[in-house]
């Protein structure tokens, strides 16, 4: 049983490969940027479902280069979601919590009304509705805020910044889920072998890790697990401007994927140890 999944390159793609039973193809094997290049991936592999764990990621850029943002986010995942329907397999599709406004304090329901912000958003918003116009079996799992020990992310970044500086500032007033990749992995492939069984399952969803925090939160937490002596300061985003604007209010209702699927919220704080841990590992396996 072949699960073929989209974006060897990214966190979660890099996690779904170390699952039995995926095969997660690069930009370079199925670039979603060219029309034709993912469904024809899909027919010639004739797996029994596809996870598309591959995006463009650029939030900041995507303001400048929004078309091709909106190519790989929003007419991609409609043309996987087709050649699916045609092979009557199902399509596991991830997004994002920047299909939101971010106003408020209250945890945003699969159900509630979208607003994106920027670039990025609109582009992860076509292609969620792009998969749900299809109408074949299918799951939009909306995430957020994801690391790991690979890629980008702000894992990563704060504890290079903490290893060279003893304080740095950081935004308080946005609220949100950190999630371990290799969870959001997880939870893709377990939903899609529920869509097998079941296919009136589809529908959309959401998976962010516990507890909600804010990014300065959740850099205190990895600089203490790290063992990094680092003052933090808490900032407005009003004073770290960025090209894109983020949504204060990543809060995210998850209720709905454990009624259906039996599938908890992680424990980030679990997942940042894990994280911790084979990134320490990796660095001595570098060791000569």
């Amino acid at each position: 049983m072949t699960v073929l999944a989209f974006g060897a390159n990214g966190q979660v793609g890099t996690a779904l490969a170390r699952l039995e039973g995926v095969t997660v193809l690069s930009r370079a094997e199925a670039d979603l940027s060219i029309p034709g290049k993912c469904a024809q991936a899909i027919d010639e592999f004739k797996p029994v479902a596809v996870i598309n764990a591959a995006a463009y990621t650029a939030v900041d850029q995507a303001e400048s280069d929004e078309a091709l943002a909106t190519a790989i986010n929003g007419d991609a995942p409609g043309e996987m979601a087709r050649a699916c329907a045609a092979l009557g397999i199902p399509l596991v599709h991830i997004s994002t919590d920047y299909v939101f406004a971010g106003d408020g304090d209250t945890p945003f329901n699969p159900s509630d009304p979208v607003a994106p912000l920027g670039a990025y958003g609109r582009s992860k918003e076509a292609g969620e509705r792009a998969v749900r116009e299809v109408g074949s079996a299918h799951v939009v799992l909306r995430t957020s805020w994801v690391f790991s020990e690979t890629g980008t992310n702000f894992v990563k970044t704060m504890l290079k910044l903490g290893a060279e500086r003893a304080a740095l500032s950081i935004v308080d007033d946005q609220h949100g889920g950190p999630t371990p990749a290799r969870d959001i992995a997880a939870t893709a492939l377990r939903m899609v072998r529920a869509l097998l069984d079941d296919p009136s399952l589809s529908g959309t969803y959401h998976y962010a890790g516990a507890p909600d925090c804010s990014w300065a939160d959740f850099a205190t937490h990895i600089f203490d697990r790290a063992g990094l002596d680092v003052e933090v300061t808490r900032i407005p985003s009003s004073a770290y401007p960025t090209p894109a604007k983020r949504p204060l209010n990543s809060r995210m209702a998850c209720a709905t994927t454990t009624e259906a699927f039996g599938i908890e919220r992680p424990d980030w704080r679990v997942g940042l140890d894990e994280v911790l841990l084979a990134m320490e590992e990796g660095s001595h396996d570098k060791t000569p």
